[in-house]
């Protein structure tokens, strides 16, 4: 695509006037990053219990019940 065609396709979404706004489509981008955010934040937490329980069972040590099946 060139460069003058990519000007063109941006300058038409921003006079257009159908549809969300930018300032709705921030809205929504910080509402779903916040939602992604707060996802990897949860499982990185469990992830991290998992690898902690895993590791102990290879040292033979019991696991600390932050398992699956505690």
């Amino acid at each position: 695509m060139e460069l003058q065609t990519i000007k063109q396709a941006v300058i038409k979404f921003i006079k257009d006037e159908e549809g969300l706004t930018i300032v709705e489509y921030a809205v929504a981008g910080g509402l779903v990053t916040l939602g992604a955010v707060a996802a990897f934040i949860l499982l990185g937490g469990n992830v991290a219990t998992q690898i902690n329980c895993l590791a102990d069972a290879v040292m033979g040590n019991a696991c600390g019940g932050g398992g699956a099946g505690a």
